[in-house]
């Protein structure tokens, strides 16, 4: 018995090449663009062990969980970390990340998360590129979340390892990965002695096995179906347009946060700011005496497929994660998340207003 799924011709070194070719023109770069084998952590890790070191003064910037688990790793390759951390709650700006390299002038690496779903802001990039260029520093940038929602734009804004990943707003697959990484990181890696070789965090081994032998002969066998999804991806993204998926994500981030005003409930933006909110997640603060991950059991218990979750550790007492991207930015869901949230807070007697949410959601929606 054959199936859809199985059965299918290998993919030939030229195929692949070509699906890299497609996320470079996705990204906009004019730098190499590497796929690795695998979630975003593998070259979120292996960009950092690949150009840090003992010799490395990193800047990494926290605004939420990943920033901090790229200090962990960039201490873990010996680098001396300064971490700048700002309320989760907020954006970092262009103006302290300005004000922490001149206070260290021995800076030569900035570690910085574009968007972060798990918190729901957003980091003025361009901006702060800006920054770490006119210093002089490697600037790395995850951008796994913001792809496909906002801009990302790394040879505008001077990134030199910009890593995204297709699962949130591009609607993709998880098993794969990419990074664009600039001359200037190539020759980091190069000089770095600890950068790791002949495994499968290396970003090396593709620079030197694949790009510099013509992308002729592949490192291994690839992950065919993420592979194969991955292009889908990236085709269907091209035939809508960009600039149309990146507006209905901005859409639903306005749509849900207006619906969650007028709710009532006590619930409220957990990012303050509208401007420094993502628009891949809207994150909400649930009100005193709620624990958001009850709130969201509720939520669930009606709809077990409503993009919702409550935040991770700590945060799973007063946060929830509205996650419209991908096929989830559509006003459906939006009005649907709404709908059981206003139901889940009615239920612990609290006072809401569901059609009004929903009328502001609709509203709202441009």
């Amino acid at each position: 018995m054959t199936h859809p799924f199985l059965d299918l011709p290998p993919l030939s070194a030229a195929h692949f090449a070509s699906i890299e070719d497609g996320v470079a023109r996705l990204l906009r770069t004019e730098q190499d663009v590497v796929i690795m084998q695998g979630e975003a952590l593998l070259p979120l890790e292996g960009a950092i062990r690949a150009t840090a070191g003992p010799g490395t003064t990193a800047l990494n910037v926290i605004t939420g969980p990943y920033g901090q688990t790229f200090g962990d790793w960039l201490r873990d390759c010996g680098a001396t970390v300064i971490d700048l951390a700002v309320p989760f709650h907020t954006a970092v700006t262009a103006g302290q990340v300005r004000e922490a390299l001149a206070e260290h002038p021995e800076i030569d690496f900035v570690s910085l998360v574009h968007a972060e779903a798990a918190t729901g802001n957003t980091n003025p990039v361009a901006e702060i590129g800006e920054v770490v260029r006119a210093h002089g520093a490697l600037f790395s940038l995850d951008a796994v979340a913001s792809i496909g929602a906002e801009p990302v734009l790394p040879d505008a804004w001077g990134v030199d390892l910009c890593v995204i990943g297709a699962q949130k707003a591009m609607g993709g697959p998880a098993g794969v990965s990419a990074v664009s990484v600039s001359e200037r990181a190539w020759a980091r890696m190069a000089a770095n002695p600890l950068a790791p070789r002949r495994s499968y965090l290396s970003l090396l081994d593709w620079k030197e096995r694949w790009i510099d032998g013509g992308r002729k002969v592949l490192l291994h066998a690839p992950a065919q179906l993420e592979m194969l999804a991955l292009e889908a991806c990236v085709e269907r993204i091209s035939a809508v347009g960009l600039d149309a998926v990146m507006e209905r994500h901005a859409a639903a981030a306005a749509a849900t946060r207006a619906g969650a005003l007028a709710l009532g409930g006590g619930l409220e933006p957990y990012v303050r700011d509208a401007a420094e909110a993502a628009p891949v997640a809207t994150t909400l603060r649930v009100p005193s005496g709620t624990v958001a991950a009850e709130l969201v059991a509720r939520a669930l218990a009606a709809d077990p497929a409503l993009p919702l979750a409550a935040g991770g550790g700590a945060l799973a007492k007063e946060m929830i994660r509205v996650n419209h991207y991908g096929s989830e930015a559509a006003p459906g869901a939006v009005r649907a998340s709404l709908a059981a949230l206003g139901a889940a807070l009615g239920e612990q007697g609290l006072g809401v207003d569901v059609e009004a949410a929903l009328r502001a959601a609709d509203t709202a929606w441009v």
